[in-house]
């Protein structure tokens, strides 16, 4: 298939806001790399996300909406919809050129030990909002066959490290909301989720100051780290258990940090961070040798720096100071996913979800 223009739309587990991106891929190599763009979601919708997630544990049945996953819903479509929009008029781009839009949604539970994933949003809705065909529910046919569903961007890794010149195995490491790690070694193509991202960190910051996150990593910067804490919370099955593993956002919600600062609770919270990541290296095949962080986590030096002491003498670096662009990599990853459903061709594998073969995935809703 000859390359076409895919869109990438992504509202990760940190509920910061919508990612989108543009390439040009034929589902295989990426020809070219478009604009991206960012719609902040206002304090009010993550409110209503929030209320989303809290609600999200009670279900049974992925397609249910009761109460506020509702209105989540419907808030999730018209802001993926008005964020589009926004960034064709800003760009210039002809909707009429676009193939395929992919369109992740916003999680709100997932159990895959239980075969349930819930990602709202109506894809339907947004390709008839937008005239254009969206690829959505992307993880749903995975974990139906028994696979994590988590992560799917893996295959998409592997097309961004085969413009590299580098020695492998390389890492690619997204840090959101949850942290992902996609091992690529020659044909070798390994991953999982290693634990919480920024998500118990900006949770943390949000209960004992008020504000969404600790930007740059400040507060965590001038904390002690809680080592004793770190090593019962390091305790946890998850993190010996081989890849691939994928978690909830809220999987280690209840852990309560009982610092006596918010600069020490912000200091062991990310400690926990990297040293998730860490834990990982012996259950790979090879350790690697560089490690390229993407997502909100590459933007929080704190974290870069104790990652690199833990993953020492392999090197670390941001997704941006390789010329990537760091925090649109996953909506980047959806446009690609979009295109390889449309042709029909695997998205998930049995090392990186578990599922039982290489998986096609995702409904295709047209205008």
């Amino acid at each position: 298939m000859a390359s076409v223009s895919a869109l990438g739309l992504m509202s990760g587990t940190s509920l910061d806001g919508i990612d989108v991106a543009l390439i040009r891929t034929d589902g295989e190599r990426i020809a070219e790399f478009g604009p991206v763009g960012y719609r902040p979601y206002a304090e009010a919708e993550r409110d209503l996300l929030r209320r989303a997630l809290a609600a999200a544990p009670a279900l049974t049945d992925r397609t249910a909406r009761p109460g506020a996953l509702a209105e989540a819903e419907a808030l999730v479509t018209q802001a993926h919809a008005r964020a589009v929009e926004d960034f064709l008029a800003t760009n210039g781009i002809d909707r009429h050129d676009l193939a395929v839009i992919g369109f992740h949604g916003q999680t709100v539970l997932h159990r895959p030990e239980q075969r349930l994933t819930v990602q709202i949003g109506d894809g339907a809705a947004l390709a008839r909002l937008l005239g254009v065909p969206v690829a959505f529910d992307l993880r749903a046919a995975d974990v139906a066959a028994g696979g994590q569903g988590a992560p799917l961007v893996p295959v998409f890794h592997r097309a961004l490290v085969a413009d590299l010149k580098r020695a492998q195995p390389v890492a690619v490491l997204n840090v959101g909301g949850v942290a992902n790690v996609t091992y690529i070694d020659g044909p070798d193509l390994i991953a999982c989720d290693t634990g919480p991202g920024n998500a118990l960190i900006d949770d943390f910051m949000r209960a004992r100051t008020g504000a969404a996150c600790d930007r740059d990593g400040t507060t965590a910067a001038r904390g002690r780290i809680d080592e004793a804490w770190l090593a019962a919370a390091l305790a946890h099955p998850f993190f010996a258990a081989p890849p691939p593993k994928s978690l909830d956002r809220n999987a280690f919600a209840g852990l309560a940090v009982s610092a006596p600062s918010i600069e020490d609770g912000a200091a062991t919270l990310t400690a926990f961070t990297a040293a998730a990541v860490a834990a990982v290296m012996p259950l790979l095949p090879r350790p690697p040798q560089s490690w390229i962080v993407a997502g909100g986590g590459a933007r929080n030096p704190t974290l870069l720096r104790m990652l690199a002491d833990r993953v020492a003498p392999a090197s670390v670096e941001t997704a941006q100071a390789i010329g990537w662009a760091s925090d649109a990599v996953e909506a980047q990853a959806f446009a690609y996913l979009a295109v390889r459903s449309l042709n029909g061709e695997p998205i998930t594998f049995p090392k990186t979800t578990g599922a039982p073969r290489p998986m096609t995935g995702g409904l295709l809703a047209k205008p």
